[in-house]
């Protein structure tokens, strides 16, 4: 999976999580030896998006690890 389709799964998910969706995005920073993507939300979405005892943005982490496949750098997921 491209780089650009992992921001668009990101963002994908997340708006399915957030009563906002239009405030939603995904800044991406191709790094030396990983990809770090920045999910924004609103800042009242926060709990949905990190979850109990931050359950959910795991379960989105190990998503996007899961849908990164043979790229050959590390896919990171920040929450600001």
């Amino acid at each position: 999976m491209s780089s650009a389709s992992l921001s668009k799964t990101l963002s994908d998910i997340a708006k399915a999580l957030v009563e906002k969706p239009e405030a939603v995005s995904v800044e991406q920073r191709d790094e030396e030896e990983c990809i770090r993507l920045v999910l924004h939300v609103d800042e009242n979405d926060m709990g949905k998006i990190i979850g109990k005892q931050g359950k959910i943005a795991k379960a989105i982490r190990t998503l996007m690890k899961a849908a990164s496949g043979r790229e050959s750098k590390r896919v990171y997921v920040d929450i600001e």
